[in-house]
């Protein structure tokens, strides 16, 4: 092999910057950081990871992306810091033959359940006893929008009545898993710990969708601990009023 034909062959110089945990060393909870982790770790590229703690936050770092809190990327010594940016950028720059393509085939998988965040942040935020039930029906609609759109065939399954598929694409993660998965992940412990809320079971497409993703080290591996997602919401969900 010549010395060009092994430079083109090499992986790009990638470091990803992601929120450390409340150790300053572990993962943080930050469904950015792991939108980015996801999304390189699927795209079978080489690259470091180095976790970020706000508090004692190292002059290196400061001088390397001043006043930007992670996730950023340095991709060959580039420093890019919009998240949404860099997705389109590593989608375009790790490209097919050699890294695949992770763009949804549908539309619509990149909006399913693009809702529900929001109206978790409002369920858990809330302290008022006369608001709760409303707030959770109002969780509830938006994951049975969810549900039904895992559960409803997509074109390329329209032999079936109802989709089995893994993901919410079809049967391989997509770059819309890994913007929804992480923040799903948050709303399952979160209102868990501080609602005693379950996603209901009824809603059998998301039970499925969760419990396929958890399988995937690319998804399980690059989660926060459930401890460092409670504790990040431990002022945030605030106690329900008598």
């Amino acid at each position: 092999m010549t010395d060009t034909a092994a430079e083109e062959d090499k992986d790009p110089d990638i470091e990803l910057f992601v929120k450390a945990g409340s150790d300053g060393e572990s993962i943080g909870n930050c469904p950015f950081s792991q939108r980015l982790f996801m999304i390189l770790w699927l795209k079978g590229v080489v690259f470091n990871v180095t976790t970020v703690d706000l508090k004692r936050k190292p002059a290196d770092l400061h001088n390397l992306a001043p006043g930007t809190r992670p996730p950023f990327l340095t991709f060959q010594g580039e420093v890019l810091t919009d998240v949404n940016k860099i997705e389109e950028y590593l989608e375009e720059m790790l490209a097919p033959p050699k890294y695949p393509k992770l763009a949804a085939k549908y539309r619509q998988s990149n909006t399913a359940g693009n809702d529900i965040f929001a109206k978790f942040s409002t369920y858990v935020k809330n302290t008022r006893p006369d608001k709760h039930r409303t707030l959770e029906k109002s969780l509830d609609k938006a994951l049975a929008q969810l549900d039904d759109y895992l559960t409803t065939p997509l074109p390329d399954e329209a032999q079936t009545v109802k989709s089995t598929r893994k993901y919410l694409d079809g049967e391989e993660l997509t770059l819309a898993d890994c913007n929804l998965l992480p923040k799903l992940h948050v709303v399952k412990v979160v209102a868990k710990k501080y609602r005693n809320y379950d996603m209901p079971s009824v809603f059998t497409g998301l039970w499925r969708y969760l419990s396929n993703a958890y399988s995937r080290d690319e998804f399980s591996s690059t989660c926060a601990s459930d401890l460092e997602i409670e504790l990040a919401y431990k002022d945030v969900a605030k106690r329900l009023g008598k």
